[in-house]
């Protein structure tokens, strides 16, 4: 899946007093974990997906929750077979960050299914999306 406007997080790398170099990475933001958690999407990669939930973690969707972590796996094994790495572009048209929370507009289209509009929320805590709801209008072709 091909995702436009997303980059990997900046890692900082300083010289401590004894001139050895040490690499810091600055703790996650909401929006790293959302980027983060796009371009996962974007790949099919789903261990490196799942790497951004919790066994707590929820994802509300029109066809109900899925809780915890196999439920989750499975929500986004079927979301791969809709979305092809090698055949969906992927678009990010919006997106708001305020305090732990995050809201993106989004668009994909590929052979299977044309989604001319979609949404995530998303909820964080310590680094790790807790809530997510999932809503698009998916045509298929």
């Amino acid at each position: 899946m091909r995702c436009k406007g997303l980059r990997k997080p900046n890692r900082v790398f300083f010289v401590d007093s004894i001139k050895s170099l040490t690499m810091h990475i600055s703790p996650p933001t909401v929006e790293g974990v959302v980027r983060h958690h796009l371009e996962a999407l974007g790949n099919n990669d789903l261990a490196e997906l799942l790497k951004d939930y919790i066994e707590q973690s929820e994802i509300w969707t029109a066809n109900g929750p899925f809780v915890g972590i196999a439920a989750i796996s499975a929500f986004f094994s079927a979301t791969f077979t809709l979305l092809p790495a090698h055949s969906t572009t992927f678009e990010i048209k919006h997106m708001i960050v305020k305090g732990n929370k995050c809201y993106i507009v989004w668009t994909a289209e590929n052979p299977l299914v044309s989604i001319p509009v979609g949404t995530d929320s998303f909820e964080l805590k310590d680094g790790k999306i807790v809530w997510q709801s999932v809503a698009s209008h998916n045509v298929l072709k």
